[in-house]
């Protein structure tokens, strides 16, 4: 893709984003809060996302670790 294109390509892509979302009706007030609600979803969906990534990965390393550890200190652990 060319760099002097890029503007043009972006700009394309929010005019396809406002004729599926019709919110090229919208008056100019309307469209601050349809775009900030819009932002605001997209930032929550992305922050948790994020949070529940880190949470799983955490919880997967900790469980190969235990896995690949020492099988003779799991298993007194286990009779303790």
């Amino acid at each position: 893709m060319d760099v002097k294109s890029t503007p043009r390509y972006l700009y394309w892509l929010f005019c396809q984003f406002e004729l599926i979302t019709c919110s090229y009706l919208m008056e100019p007030w309307e469209k601050v809060l349809f775009y900030s609600f819009n932002l605001a979803m997209l930032g929550l969906l992305l922050y948790t996302t994020y949070v529940c990534v880190a949470f799983h990965a955490s919880s997967a390393f900790q469980l190969l670790c235990s896995f690949l550890g020492n099988p003779r200190e799991n298993a007194l652990s286990v009779v303790k």
